[in-house]
Parts: structure tokens; C-alpha cells; sequence
């Protein structure tokens, strides 16, 4: 059931996610978006105050804003050439898994809803782990993993019976952040992250003047994602060179936003978290360069896909479950994730993520036209990971 709300556009789906429907057809919804714009511009600011969590900006206004900021113009966005196929479809898809992820994939479900009305998409967010441990008990249909699937998590699926389909859609650039009102503090080195992280840092590192001499005497607060993040697994694999291995006195949460909220209220803070929740709120986070060794270099779109914002950056992805690939409601939302329709929006500041070279997106359509099982990342999670590896797999 939809809600009219006193503009042109009308709220509905599932769990109160929000699309915007425009009149039938690509034209008439470029021509609505064109006398439509300051509307827009409105009701896009209204909706950003609702959150992430519980409801994403409809997508149908994202090609405006992008065309507006310059990253991404309408062209770029195509015209899935089977929409009349896709407003016959019908079902419901139930997703879970990371919130790194869920930004992505809650976009492309917005999305993909103004194509397919009667298909409903559930997106929850219990984290890379909690939602690995729901999909390997054939409770949901598709993964988003802000990792790839641990060797733990792969005996679950075996013993299980679930086959799964690999795929990768974007990059991230894990984001290391502080409070603006923080001015000592620009870049950090892997040796100083992994100092203030390490187990044995836990009561013992507690203040920024023993991070490096010329910080000021400040009690150091820390937050990060939980333990059954992915980003959390992710970060200390990176960090402190083993999966898990922290220190526990940290203020921790499952949900992005808490953690916003925490360092943008603590003067004293530094945090991580993905780049798009940055990116989101960078009127109130300040994020912080990392040196490597080469030094400092800050996330972006581009350190990201030129390499040198290492070693935090990564890919993300998502899981379909093999078993329910060829239910047409399935195959159909999961081609329009990886094909032009799509692909560019996560671009958009409102989605905030590194789209992969067309090469890759090819490669991995190609996986799941071909209902390629399993993973080319056998150990789980490698820092620094190319996905080159998914083009060699597909031309073998």
C-alpha cells in the first residue's frame, strides 16, 4: 500500500523503504525530472533527514543529483532494455548482511522497484557475519558482504547445502575518521593505527599525546563496528595483521549511524567505518589520510582506483544463493544490479562507493549468467585484493 504525500511523489515496499514513481516509461521519467527539479532538490532533502537506516533516498532522484554534482550525468544511467519484462515480475527477495553494503544494495532495490512494482525486496542489516550465519541456514536469498566469505562461514553453507554465487560490486575505501573540532590531527601511519588498536593497546593507550609526542594531552576515545562486521574483520586484518585481533575498550556498534553520531558528539574521538557513511555526513566527521609508507593519502574515488590508498581499501559484495538464482524475480534484480542501469549510481554521493571498471562488472555478470558457484578468495579476506582475478577466471 502507498502513502500520497503532498508532491509528486508516492512512498511504498517493504520495511518503509521509500521509492519515488514516475510517470510510465524512461522518457516521461526524464521529462518529469527535468520540470521537476527544484521538487527534487526539496524532497530530497526532506528524506535525508529520515536516515539510512529504515529508508534510503529514492534512487529516481539520485540520477538528478548526480547530474547535478557532476559525477554522474542521467546519460550514464541506461534504460534496462526488458523494463516491459520486469513490470510483469512479482515475488519477494529477502537480503541481510552487511551495513557497509546496504547503502548499495538498498539503492539498487529503490531502484529496481520502479521498474518492477509488485517485486518486494527486504534489506536488513545484521552485519557481514550475523547475516553470513542467517544465509547459510537458507534463511535468505542474497548475502552483502563487506568481505569475502571466511572458511568458517563456508563449513556453515557446506554443511548446509548452500551453494552460493560470488559477486563483487563495488570498492570501498574504509574511512578512518575523527571530530572536525580535532586540528592535530590530519594523517596517521599504519604503525599508529595498529599502536592505538592492537590488543595490548586495550587501558594502556588512552590518550592522543601517546599516539605522537606533538598531540595535545586528550583523553583518546575510540569506535568501530562490532565484531560481526565485516569492516571490523577487515580493518584489524589490515591494522593489526590478524582478522578479530583488537583491543576491547571501544565503543562498538553494528549500525553505521550510532557510530556517526558518536564521533561527530566527541571532540576527543576517532573512529572507521566505511567511505559512503563519510561521505554522507562530512559536515560532521573530519576523515583522516593514512601513509602506508608512501605517504599520506586520503580516501577518495580516485586513491582508491589508482592504488595508493592503501591498505584500506577493499571490495564489497554480495552473495546470491545458487538455489534461487533462476527465480525470475532473482536473475532479474541481480542483472540489473551489475548492468548499466545501475552501476552508476553508486557513484552518487547518496550511495558513496567506487563503481568497478566496466571489465569487472562484465566479468562478474558473467559469473552469475553462468551460475558460477563458489569463491575465487579461498582465504577469505586478503588485504589489498585485486579483482583481476575474476577477469582471468572468465577468459580461462
Amino acid at each position: 500500500m502507498g502513502c500520497r504525500m503532498r508532491s509528486p511523489f508516492e512512498y511504498c515496499g517493504l520495511l518503509a523503504m521509500r521509492q519515488v514513481k514516475y510517470p510510465a516509461g524512461q522518457v516521461g521519467r526524464r521529462r518529469w525530472r527535468e520540470q521537476n527539479q527544484e521538487g527534487v532538490r526539496t524532497e530530497m532533502g526532506r528524506l535525508k533527514r529520515f536516515g539510512r537506516v529504515g529508508g534510503f533516498i529514492a534512487v529516481g532522484t539520485l540520477a538528478l543529483t548526480v547530474t547535478m554534482s557532476g559525477l554522474v550525468s542521467a546519460q550514464d544511467v541506461e534504460p534496462p532494455a526488458n523494463a516491459d519484462e520486469l513490470a510483469e515480475l512479482s515475488g519477494d527477495i529477502l537480503i541481510d548482511g552487511s551495513s557497509t553494503v546496504y547503502p548499495v544494495t538498498q539503492a539498487a532495490a529503490e531502484e529496481f522497484a520502479t521498474f518492477a512494482n509488485d517485486v518486494r525486496i527486504s534489506v536488513g542489516i545484521s552485519g557481514t557475519g550475523g547475516g553470513f550465519s542467517r544465509f547459510c541456514a537458507d534463511e535468505t536469498d542474497i548475502q552483502d558482504a563487506s568481505r569475502p566469505i571466511s572458511n568458517s562461514e563456508k563449513e556453515l553453507c557446506d554443511e548446509a547445502g548452500v551453494e552460493y554465487i560470488e559477486l563483487p560490486i563495488a570498492y570501498d575505501a574504509l574511512t578512518v575518521m575523527v571530530n572536525p573540532a580535532n586540528d592535530w590531527v590530519d594523517c596517521l601511519t599504519v604503525d599508529e593505527l595498529n599502536m592505538i588498536w592492537e590488543p595490548s593497546a586495550e587501558g594502556t593507550i588512552t590518550n592522543w599525546n601517546q599516539v605522537r609526542d606533538d598531540f595535545p594531552d586528550r583523553p583518546l576515545s575510540l569506535y568501530g563496528a562490532d565484531a560481526d562486521s565485516g569492516t571490523f574483520d577487515y580493518f584489524t586484518e589490515a591494522i593489526t595483521g590478524e582478522a578479530k585481533s583488537s583491543r576491547g575498550d571501544f565503543q562498538n556498534s553494528s549500525d553505521d549511524n550510532v557510530l556517526v553520531q558518536g564521533i561527530a558528539g566527541d571532540e576527543n574521538a576517532l573512529g572507521f567505518f566505511g567511505y559512503s557513511y563519510y561521505q554522507e555526513n562530512t559536515d560532521k566527521l573530519k576523515g583522516v589520510a593514512i601513509d602506508d609508507g608512501n605517504g599520506c593519502v586520503p580516501p577518495s574515488p580516485e586513491t582508491v582506483l589508482d592504488g595508493t590508498y592503501q591498505p584500506l581499501s577493499r571490495p564489497i559484495f554480495i552473495y546470491v544463493k545458487a538455489s534461487v538464482a533462476d527465480r525470475p524475480e532473482v536473475s532479474a534484480f541481480v542483472d540489473f544490479y551489475l548492468s548499466p542501469s545501475f552501476t552508476p549510481i553508486i557513484a552518487s554521493p547518496e550511495v558513496g562507493y567506487v563503481p568497478l571498471p566496466q571489465e569487472i562488472y562484465d566479468a562478474v555478470a558473467f559469473r552469475f549468467e553462468n551460475r558460477i558457484t563458489g569463491t575465487l578468495f579461498p582465504e577469505g579476506a586478503e588485504v589489498g585484493a585485486t579483482l583481476d582475478r575474476y577477469v582471468e577466471a572468465m577468459n580461462q
